[in-house]
């Protein structure tokens, strides 16, 4: 491990499941530039096992403890949402640089206080809205910077979250609207940022939310949940461009199409789709059609899936554009540069969530 890498401390760490263990423990291993250095859980236990599974000897069950360690560099939140603004404040008061998963907070109000309060400290954050960093996104950036399409004209994105009507007992907290972690927070908010990231800002827009099946079954239980989210969400507005867009993410179905993203021009049409609506997540296939042929699929160049060689072995899981969120973070400090979204970036997305929820609870539309 070079002597420059930065000290890195998760709070969140379970040595089971979790996003944690899923995604960025084998992301940061793949990566030099970085050490992990503590864990902490919600219990000495947890934090004990997690540390044992991981090879990490500094473990804690109070994340005040965690963010005081002087070796800590950046600190990682991949806990629920409710306990977002509580841990990041913590960690920013303490002068550390934070990952924090989004969304970044339960609401606009979390989230413009973090942001905030991360400028006053003049710290550096990250938001995990990793979407940006998929190949296949830079890759649909290219096309359209390069005329592929012509004008944009439209653009309509599809999406099934949570398919059937079931869940297992770790995301029934999602089922709760007031936890802010839901189809419309998670679904739609990673996909509106890769829209918003490939083609601009919403100028205004109308949407509907609606409940249309209000019970859900716990998996590992057979009991059924009463669910307080929205399962059916739908917008449509005007890109700051002038293009038409609109998304609609539903869940509880029994099947269909998992994510379908299209593009459409006045000279060609481009083709995003994957198996769930987190392009973050999920592999992407762009295919692409000019004229008024139809779309076949794109290679993605290899000049992008291969920048940073170290991850070529985490193509296809969850951990390969969450290591390529971090490879581009120590990229922007060591270059001063900012590429990977942070705390101020996610404020529009929740400012856009915010316009989507006023918008479906009054009918009129709206301007973000």
């Amino acid at each position: 491990m070079a002597d420059s890498a930065l000290g890195v401390g998760i709070i969140g760490v379970s040595p089971t499941r979790g996003w944690a263990a899923t995604a960025h423990i084998p992301a940061l291993r793949a990566l030099p530039d970085y050490e992990i250095r503590a864990l902490s859980a919600r219990s000495t236990d947890s934090a004990r096992a997690a540390g044992e599974m991981f090879g990490v000897s500094a473990v804690f069950s109070n994340h005040e403890q965690l963010v005081t360690q002087p070796d800590i560099n950046l600190v990682v939140v991949t806990v629920k949402v409710p306990h977002h603004r509580e841990l990041v404040s913590a960690a920013l008061a303490a002068g550390k640089a934070v990952y924090c998963e989004w969304p970044l907070g339960r609401d606009l109000e979390d989230a413009r206080a973090m942001a905030a309060l991360a400028a006053e400290q003049g710290v550096r954050t990250v938001i995990g809205l990793q979407a940006r960093q998929a190949p296949a996104i830079a890759f649909v950036r290219e096309l359209l910077n390069g005329g592929y399409v012509g004008e944009v004209l439209s653009t309509t994105m599809v999406g099934l979250s949570v398919p059937g009507g079931v869940v297992v007992q770790p995301n029934a907290y999602m089922l709760d609207r007031n936890n802010g972690a839901n189809a419309l927070t998670i679904a739609v908010g990673h996909i509106l940022d890769a829209l918003s990231y490939v083609l601009g800002e919403f100028a205004a827009l109308s949407a509907v939310s609606e409940l249309r099946r209000p019970l859900i079954t716990i998996e590992e239980t057979g009991e059924q949940i009463v669910k307080t989210a929205a399962d059916q969400i739908a917008v449509i507005g005007t890109l700051a461009s002038g293009a038409t867009a609109s998304i609609h993410v539903r869940e509880a179905v029994a099947g269909g199409t998992g994510f379908l993203w299209e593009i459409n021009g006045a000279d060609g049409t481009l083709r995003i789709t994957a198996g769930a609506p987190y392009p973050g997540i999920f592999p992407l296939t762009v295919a692409g059609a000019q004229g008024s042929d139809e779309p076949a699929e794109l290679a993605i160049p290899a000049a992008l899936t291969q920048k940073w060689p170290e991850l070529t072995n985490l193509q296809g899981s969850p951990a390969y554009n969450v290591g390529r969120v971090y490879a581009a973070f120590a990229a922007d400090i060591g270059n001063e540069t900012h590429v990977v979204p942070d705390f101020a970036d996610a404020v529009p997305r929740h400012e856009v969530i915010d316009a989507i929820e006023r918008s479906a609870a009054s009918g009129k539309r709206i301007k973000p």
